[in-house]
């Protein structure tokens, strides 16, 4: 049985498209849902899903309506695979229940997995030189030297509340703890 399932960010935006592919792609079912395929929770996709038995195909018009992110939409069609499933998109002729579709989808899948490792060894090799060189990350402090000199001697000289010293200077409780250890 194919399951189709069709997705738009907004209110505002036209399901026909989609639905008019799927039903040319002959799906049983279609879900329709109009949400940010960002959001975490998206029910119609839930309930395609747990609709699903071994042997069905789930059908989406383009990659993008299913998946968050590529490692989410390669998360999904594992299940999916490891459930004895199978996963069609219409518009990237990937189709799994094809040796050749399987093959499209490792290659995806493996490119996916290289990317993330190539962006987190650059991301810890630029933290590296930038530490060499004195930099850290993080947001930039608040006040300068001069300031949090300010802050720790009125802060020794109990004249001024703690609250009042955030105010004056615009910082929090944290912040100021902060500067005292420094």
């Amino acid at each position: 049985m194919k399951i189709g399932y069709a997705r738009v960010s907004t209110e505002d935006q036209n399901l026909d498209m989609q639905i008019d592919a799927l039903k040319e792609a002959k799906c049983d079912h279609i879900y329709e849902e109009k949400m940010s395929g960002k959001i975490n929770d998206r029910p119609a996709l839930d309930k395609a899903l747990n609709f699903m038995r071994k042997g069905d195909t789930l059908v989406v018009w383009k990659l993008d309506r299913l998946g968050r992110s590529l490692r989410h939409l390669i998360e999904v069609i594992n299940n999916l695979m490891d459930d004895g499933m199978y996963f069609m998109s219409l518009q990237e002729n990937i189709d799994t229940t094809s040796t050749s579709g399987k093959l499209i989808f490792h290659i995806f899948a493996a490119l996916a997995e290289f990317e993330r490792e190539i962006i987190s060894e650059r991301t810890k090799a630029g933290l590296k030189a930038a530490k060499s060189r004195g930099r850290y990350g993080g947001r930039p402090k608040k006040l300068d030297h001069k300031q949090a000199q300010m802050v720790k001697r009125m802060w020794k000289d109990h004249s001024v509340t703690i609250d009042e010293i955030c105010r004056t200077f615009d910082i929090s409780r944290t912040a100021m703890y902060r500067y005292l250890k420094e």
